[in-house]
């Protein structure tokens, strides 16, 4: 199995970290590939990528960290090679998945690990995969509760006990977010 986690990261906090953990001791997954979007294909970002990058292998020491050049999840898995990937993210951004490009094609080719919170509303978890050709490749983790937010912590910067110290310190070193 390879465990796949991607997003932009800008910037990664301790919901991402936790998440990542997460995901690794449910599904006993030995390293996670981080995946750092280059261009994002559903949000811009306020950094450069080899700047997201630095701040993503600072929160995620022990995994293996790097640019994803595909915009698009369905791109990076056309365009990749993984043995059994398991694509992990949070129950937000499942809710989103039915507008994700080829959201059945990417479970054809992925299954996914959905990070939810205590008291998530289940509900919204069931609408997604009610319209989804292949909800059996959906598999459902819980998380302890996280409020971080990457949006709230460029509107705070560095100091942020949301995020891990070694990406606090980038931030500073690099003077970003400073005009969010």
């Amino acid at each position: 199995m390879t465990g796949l986690y991607g997003g932009a990261f800008d910037p990664p906090h301790n919901g991402h970290v936790a998440l990542a953990a997460g995901a690794k001791r449910e599904f006993a997954i030995p390293r996670l590939l981080v995946l750092v979007s280059e261009n994002p294909g559903h949000k811009s970002t306020h950094s450069p990528a080899d700047l997201r990058l630095e701040l993503a292998r600072a929160a995620f020491p022990d995994d293996d960290v790097r640019l994803d050049p595909y915009p698009r999840t369905i791109d990076l898995l056309r365009g990749e090679r993984f043995d059994a990937p398991l694509f992990v993210l949070g129950a937000d951004e499942f809710c989103a998945f039915g507008s994700w490009k080829e959201p059945d094609d990417v479970l054809a080719l992925a299954e996914l690990a959905v990070g939810t919170r205590p008291g998530f509303p289940r509900d919204r978890l069931d609408s997604v995969l009610d319209g989804l050709r292949r909800p059996e490749r959906v598999h459902f983790f819980e998380i302890e509760p996280n409020p971080a937010s990457s949006t709230a912590i460029r509107a705070r910067v560095a100091g942020d006990p949301s995020v891990p110290p070694a990406v606090a310190a980038l931030i500073r070193q690099f003077g970003l977010y400073t005009d969010s």
